[in-house]
């Protein structure tokens, strides 16, 4: 592939699963397995960066949100709610369940690219606005 790539690269990497998951597959297979193979991806590709900006309310914040994958919001408002499924906490990587109290982004027209990322409200309340 590349004589110079690195392993670790995210697009050398989605490239190379692609490749293979592709082999000998019918075209109405593949899907699922680009599914599988950007998570695979995104697992091991951790570039967010995730900062509060502001406190809106008791509900509401402003997150500042850049990621490589997903885009940037530079001033994107997050509510509170409970975690419906189990998921990763995008500021400080612990795991969430669910039941538990996060910060979701807001619902919109045009779903967000990071429409599924939560935040546990334990560790907002602990983050200092920048």
């Amino acid at each position: 592939m590349m004589a110079n790539g690195s392993i670790d690269d995210p697009w050398a990497k989605t490239i190379s699963l692609l490749s293979r998951l592709s082999a000998g597959t019918k075209a109405g297979d593949i899907l699922p397995k680009i599914a599988r193979a950007r998570q695979a991806v995104e697992a091991g590709h951790r570039d967010v960066v995730v900062n509060l900006i502001d406190r809106q309310s008791s509900s509401t914040v402003t997150i500042s949100w850049r990621d490589p994958t997903r885009g940037c919001y530079g001033d994107q408002v997050w509510c509170a709610s409970r975690a419906r499924i189990a998921g990763i906490c995008a500021m400080s990587g612990h795991p969430i369940y669910p039941g538990d109290q996060v910060y979701r982004p807001r619902a919109s027209r045009r779903a967000p690219q990071n429409a599924a990322a939560m935040i546990l409200t334990s560790v907002l309340e602990h983050a200092q606005a920048a």
